[in-house]
């Protein structure tokens, strides 16, 4: 089979699917040389930069996308499926090219490429010169280019995976008769190996409701269940990703989102799964009620609840009768009464237009809220906050955002109606008059008035960062809810849980407890971990670490209730902490500073000492009791030099000191 047949099949591959999409290929005498990868800023998942002339021999797919796009998200798969399939003959190159100022970020793209499973190479096509040079024009666009170097053909949209399956089984089938094909591995360094165990993973959404906290731990595919101290009452999910039903030990999700609490009923949207779940909290079980698992298709209405595909729910938002689903994928917004679900908002034509609502464009709903009155939604290709009456003859109406305007419209930018700027906001919860938005790309929590359409910052620093107190920091927030007079936040790629005292804006991370995991020998992973500046020893000593948590006033250490500590030791040639002093359970807390006992070697060097210790304190007002686990790791320097044979640490516990 020569070029001229291959490019032949794609376009036969694209009239049988009936392909909206705009395929361009040439006769294989005009072929072009496939444009090299130059321009790129930084690339991922690779120690270099990789170049088409080193790909000789490689049939390349080039996947040009930007991570908040939905679109872009449902491929993954298919891309997924081909490098299975053609492990040694295809590469599959990631070509980013943001869309939001936010998604130009390096560390931003490699976060999403965690939280996505990319294991290919990406380069941060930041200033859309590989797009250009390739005459890309929107997301996601596919290049296939042969073993000789040259494009063979270019297709964009989702739903391609037979099409490119096809193509690239003919190239192989043809270069490998001409023994030209290069079936030799490529050398990769994953940023997934670049990363510690955390005990949440991009969690997506949090619901607060009757003193428990349920938590959408959506890269572990799970719920956490946890009451308000952080104490884990509950683990929803085995953490594979799948769609079985059963108990709350042999279900499984990939990727939940939204969550929903309703009549001991927890009702969550399993996004990449494309489902509806209800889980029975008194019974413990898991089953779907919407959706059949596969990936709905544009124009799809409705029917009965499971007969029927759902596309990217991304949020859900059940009431006594009747659940409405932010349908991300299709840019409407669904209702779900008796077994049915139906399309209610959106036309699926992805837009800010408002109008009945019918009619309307929407554009990625992922959040939902409500007054009791109306629907309000964080559109977030729109970067828009959006109302829809509950009336199914009411409308559409854009509180916040661009009206009438494009979906290139955001920035950062406080104010009144049309000319409030947000970047890609994901979470929504309506309290007392007003709508907190997690402005995600933003890394913000603003405050929208949903009567005089104004929106000004809460919280955040307007860039990415963990910080608690009252100058307070977050990395692409995406959940919200509120009980009593605390707020919750799912954190998302700070892996954490935020809470905030909606009476002074304090901030703090919800620690949790209860988890199988182990560190040091001590129960739990540390909630928070805290790196303290360098310290130097003098070699061939006894020394001392000393330990000293400090209270608040009004706290105290529990009686009675245990104090665990681990230490791990660096290198056995610098230091030697004795045996026994490196895990101990006291049955009570020692009295403050804590001291701990290890001996420095003749050989001079540098390493770590960690520590992790888990406590218990209470309020003596009120007698309520917290549990805290720390990690603590001081950077140490032997030297024969230094006089100094002690390691002193304090850290202030509790929420009577400010940084």
């Amino acid at each position: 089979m020569n070029n001229s047949k291959i490019l032949y099949l794609f376009l036969i591959y694209m009239l049988l699917f009936n392909a909206s999409n705009t395929f361009a290929s040439e006769d294989a005498t005009k072929m072009r040389k496939a444009p090299e990868l130059i321009g790129g800023t930084e690339w991922l998942n690779t120690s270099k930069p990789i170049y088409i002339k080193d790909l000789k021999g490689k049939i390349v797919l080039l996947d040009f996308w930007t991570y908040a796009c939905i679109n872009c998200i449902h491929v993954i798969p298919d891309l997924k499926k081909l490098e299975a399939k053609y492990p040694d003959e295809l590469v599959v190159i990631g070509v980013h090219s943001a869309k939001f100022t936010n998604e130009k970020n390096l560390e931003n793209i490699r976060q999403a490429i965690l939280r996505y499973g990319i294991e290919h190479p990406v380069v941060n096509d930041s200033e859309f010169r590989i797009w250009r040079s390739y005459g890309v024009r929107a997301w996601p666009t596919f290049v296939v280019i042969n073993p000789d170097g040259y494009v063979a053909g270019t297709v964009s949209g989702e739903g391609n995976y037979e099409l490119l399956d096809n193509v690239i089984g003919a190239l192989v089938e043809e270069f490998s008769k001409q023994d030209k094909l290069n079936t030799s591995p490529l050398e990769l360094l994953l940023e997934k190996h670049k990363e510690p165990e955390s005990k949440l993973s991009f969690p997506g959404k949090i619901l607060a409701v009757q003193d428990r906290l349920f938590i959408s731990d959506s890269n572990h595919n799970r719920i956490i269940v946890a009451d308000t101290h952080g104490n884990v009452i509950d683990i929803i999910g085995d953490g594979e990703e799948d769609s079985d039903d059963g108990t709350f030990e042999t279900a499984s999700f990939k990727k939940p989102q939204g969550l929903s609490f309703f009549d001991d009923q927890l009702y969550v949207a399993d996004t990449e799964n494309h489902l509806i779940r209800q889980c029975d909290l008194k019974n413990k079980i898991v089953m779907t009620i919407a959706g059949t698992g596969k990936k709905a298709s544009p124009g799809e209405d409705g029917g009965k609840a499971l007969e029927t595909p759902l596309n990217s729910p991304w949020d859900i938002l059940t009431l006594e009768n009747r659940s409405f689903i932010a349908m991300a994928g299709s840019h409407q917004v669904w209702v779900m009464v008796l077994g049915h679900v139906k399309h209610y908002a959106g036309s699926g034509r992805e837009g800010i237009i408002d109008g009945k609502l019918m009619e309307s464009q929407l554009a990625q709903p992922s959040g939902i809220t409500t007054d009791g009155k109306k629907l309000y939604i964080a559109d977030s290709e729109s970067s828009s906050i959006r109302s829809i009456d509950m009336d199914p003859d009411g409308k559409v109406e854009t509180i916040v955002g661009p009206v009438g305007g494009g979906l290139f419209e955001f920035g950062d930018v406080d104010g009144k109606g049309r000319e409030v700027r947000l970047q890609h906001p994901l979470g929504v919860v309506y309290h007392k008059g007003i709508i907190y938005t997690a402005d995600t790309y933003n890394h913000k929590i603003k405050i929208i008035n949903p009567k005089k359409k104004t929106s000004k910052t809460y919280l955040g620093e307007g860039k990415p960062g963990k910080a608690d107190g009252a100058k307070s920091a977050f990395y692409e927030p995406s959940g919200l809810s509120v009980m009593d007079d605390k707020m919750y936040i799912a954190d998302t790629n700070n892996h954490a849980i935020r809470a905030v005292d909606l009476e002074t804006k304090e901030v703090s991370t919800l620690a949790l407890f209860g988890f199988e995991d182990d560190a040091f020998g001590v129960t739990g992973l540390p909630s928070e971990t805290l790196v303290y500046p360098a310290r130097s020893l003098q070699s061939n000593s006894k020394c001392t670490l000393v330990l000293n948590l400090a209270l608040p006033p009004g706290y105290k250490f529990t009686e009675g209730a245990p104090f665990e500590y681990g230490i791990e030791q660096c290198d056995r040639d610098i230091m030697v902490f004795h045996e026994s002093d490196k895990m101990r359970i006291l049955d009570n807390a020692p009295k403050m500073p804590l001291r701990i006992t290890f001996n420095t070697s003749k050989t001079t060097g540098g390493c770590f000492i960690r520590a992790n210790l888990v406590f218990n304190y209470c309020f003596e007002e009120t007698g309520a009791c917290l549990i805290k686990t720390i990690g603590i790791q001081v950077p140490v320097k032997i030297s024969k030099e230094e006089k100094n044979r002690q390691v002193y640490v304090e850290y202030k516990v509790g929420p009577g000191f400010s940084e």
